[in-house]
């Protein structure tokens, strides 16, 4: 076993990365998700009484992400107060067979500002059911929610995600939220 230090050492250094990838998912923005981060981390190991498995480690991380995420984050609440200020550039369509954005980041785009759409609680249960591909009991023990609470919250973040997206059905593949947030992990 090592001690809390050089579990928290080695674990920015192999899953930092990854930590922010998924506070990013959960935030939308890079900055947002390093702080919630380095919160989370200061949550977890505050006067040495972290963790020392790096694999622990991660989990309660992870779970502090969420947790600070979904309590309502200090920055996130400071960012809704100045959020009109900032233009989100529309995509525009392209002129010829290579003008304009690749499919794959117009599409990333669209789904990263429908999912700033959502509240708090429905974009969590969004983001731990398809990427973290955990299951509707799962989510609600993460969340601390019961199940007909989580199918509530899906089926109202679906519905706001359709209405910005198209449909999510499996017929529609370059559309479908799966395999958007797959992507997005896979690039973070």
């Amino acid at each position: 076993m090592t001690p809390w230090p050089d579990a928290l050492d080695a674990l920015v250094r192999t899953r930092g990365r990854a930590l922010v990838g998924y506070a990013y998912l959960l935030t939308g923005d890079a900055r947002e998700a390093e702080d919630l981060v380095q919160d989370a981390l200061v949550r977890t190991f505050t006067r040495g009484r972290g963790t020392r498995e790096v694999a622990s480690a991660e989990a309660y991380v992870r779970r502090a992400i969420l947790t600070t995420y979904v309590d309502g984050f200090r920055r996130r609440r400071h960012w809704a107060t100045i959020r009109h200020l900032a233009a989100v550039p529309e995509p525009t369509p392209p002129d010829g067979p290579d003008a304009g954005p690749e499919p794959v980041v117009t599409t990333r785009m669209a789904v990263q500002q429908a999912l700033a759409l959502l509240p708090p609680r429905e974009r969590a249960c969004i983001v731990l059911r398809h990427f973290e591909d955990m299951t509707v009991a799962q989510v609600a023990d993460a969340l601390s929610l019961s199940v007909g609470t989580v199918k509530r919250y899906l089926s109202d973040a679906t519905r706001t995600l359709e209405s910005r997206l198209g449909s999510l059905a499996d017929d529609e593949p370059a559309h479908h939220i799966d395999e958007v947030l797959v992507d997005v992990r896979r690039s973070r």
